[in-house]
């Protein structure tokens, strides 16, 4: 059975949709079957991987509103073991229509129940918002990443992110676990970023992944050109970064010989009541 992982922050431009594709893609070319799940309406996964959403007909929302089969729709992609369950601006409305369904926060979750055992991971792009699309993915999912860019106000509204999650561990999906917060858009050359690390380090300890995502370029223009960073530039210091992330996650979910044993899955109280200001 495949572990789902979602990635989420309600921040916008922090490195949520690069994470997603890249770590999917890293995953992929270390030989785990993999899907990427599209579940932001701004479909930039999709995108991100090849695909134009103005032509994709069918996606996550017909699989959540429409009952339909994933595997059906379920696109491959040039990454080799990646592939893709696409959205598009349908699904906008979907929090709407779910609203007052009795099943609403669990409905994405059936649908990824019938492939779960297809794949060795399921990574899911949350949207940038703590509503019922994000509440729907955590529900579903095993665990959650959450990127954390090293910029000014980079723990901005982190609180409220956790305070949601916690909500979700204790009524919703007492399973979920926390894979780890993610430092992105690192530059060593500036000292905001090492004092945002230190910082990010210092609340969260083993929770932060020692793999850190650098500002790069090459990463930055991968998505103008559908690609993923392991096709863009396959040797270049954002595949190492991904694919060096992705060997942690396999390390701390004991796939590999090298195990990691001092980790906390979830969040204490003194935690969620982190200082946003």
């Amino acid at each position: 059975m495949g572990k789902i992982i979602a990635i989420s922050n309600q921040k916008g431009g922090v490195g949520k949709t690069t994470s997603a594709i890249n770590l999917a893609a890293s995953l992929a070319v270390l030989e785990y079957k993999t899907l990427l799940v599209d579940a932001d309406p701004q479909a930039n996964s999709t995108s991100g991987v090849g695909f134009d959403p103005k032509e994709v007909r069918e996606g996550l929302y017909e699989c959540i509103i429409g009952n339909r089969n994933p595997q059906d729709l379920i696109l491959e992609t040039e990454t080799p073991n990646l592939f893709l369950l696409p959205t598009n601006t349908d699904l906008v409305a979907i929090e709407l229509e779910i609203v007052n369904l009795p099943n609403r926060d669990y409905m994405m979750k059936a649908a990824l129940d019938k492939v779960k055992d297809d794949y060795d991971f399921i990574i899911i792009d949350c949207c940038p918002s703590l509503g019922l699309t994000v509440i729907n993915s955590l529900a579903a999912a095993d665990s959650v990443i959450i990127p954390v860019q090293c910029e000014y106000f980079a723990l901005e509204g982190m609180g409220k992110l956790l305070q949601t999650i916690k909500l979700i561990q204790e009524h919703i999906n007492t399973n979920l676990d926390i894979e780890g917060v993610l430092l992105t858009m690192y530059d060593p050359r500036l000292k905001l970023g090492n004092q945002v690390v230190e910082e990010v380090k210092m609340h969260f300890q083993n929770m932060v992944f020692n793999t850190i995502i650098q500002r790069n370029v090459k990463l930055a223009e991968a998505p103008s050109h559908g690609k993923t960073i392991i096709m863009h530039d396959a040797v270049g210091k954002g595949s190492i970064n991904y694919l060096n992330l992705a060997r942690e996650i396999l390390q701390r979910n004991n796939l590999t010989k090298i195990s990691d044993e001092n980790r906390t899955m979830s969040f204490t109280d003194e935690e969620t009541d982190f200082n946003e200001a």
